[in-house]
């Protein structure tokens, strides 16, 4: 399972929120490459790099930042946070980006979306399956739709996607632990033949060492783990041993 350390970025500074809610950013680094090269140096070769002014504001906002990481560090930077047009796309990808997340276009725009898996293919686009309440989350979590969480995922498994991030609003950041039930569910509605057809990145809540391996054990080809890197919760040292054992 991947390891996939997060940045999420508001006004250039490296901070992190409550359940998608702005009023509880707290800044834990006013310089994101710093926090990059520390992971780096630990082994980690994945990052998650979100935009969040990008994601309120509905354009790409914070493009320098994935820029500046992208040169300086090897990290394969997957990108999401208001990337709502073609030449968003474009600029991330001219900027460093080896994948990105289109969590509220594939809610709101269908089309474009799957223009964009297209164009780039299944393995440069990821889809973002934020939920609250297994209802789907847009606008940076700002807004809930009406579209049931499963059906929405199966409906982009028919056109081919490979990548989902499920993000459980209710548990990020909140250090209580992942929604290992949701992930499970997901995993067994996505089957084929009895066998994984998606790359499922959970996201949201891992709060101790313990809880990455039983996200591997259940399937996922990925974890986002943020608040419980900065909380010093989960050490990157413990990180870069996992990594070390499980190549």
């Amino acid at each position: 399972m991947r390891l996939i350390p997060a940045i999420d970025i508001i006004e250039g500074k490296c901070v992190r929120l409550s359940k998608g809610d702005y009023g509880t950013k707290k800044i834990y680094n006013e310089n994101p490459l710093e926090v990059a090269k520390e992971f780096e140096a630990h082994g980690i070769q994945y990052l998650h790099l979100v935009d969040l002014d990008g994601a309120k504001s509905k354009h790409l906002v914070n493009h320098r930042v994935l820029e500046t990481i992208a040169s300086k560090t090897c990290l394969k930077i997957d990108f999401g946070g208001g990337l709502k047009t073609d030449k968003d796309l474009h600029i991330a990808f001219e900027n460093g980006a080896n994948q990105i997340t289109g969590g509220s276009i594939a809610v709101k725009d269908k089309e474009t979306f799957l223009g964009w898996l297209e164009s780039y293919g299944t393995e440069k686009i990821i889809l973002g399956a934020d939920a609250n309440n297994e209802k789907v989350a847009v606008s940076g979590w700002q807004e809930e739709s009406e579209k049931e969480l499963i059906p929405f995922i199966q409906t982009y498994q028919k056109e081919g996607i490979q990548y989902i991030i499920c993000t459980d609003i209710g548990k990020d950041g909140m250090l209580q632990g992942p929604s290992f039930d949701l992930y499970k569910k997901i995993l067994d509605s996505t089957q084929i033949d009895g066998m994984p057809s998606v790359h499922l990145i959970a996201s949201g809540g891992i709060s101790t060492f313990d809880e990455l391996p039983k996200l591997a054990e259940l399937g996922c080809e990925g974890t986002i783990i943020g608040k419980a890197i900065y909380e010093n919760r989960i050490s990157l040292k413990q990180l870069e041993n996992y990594i070390l054992e499980n190549g």
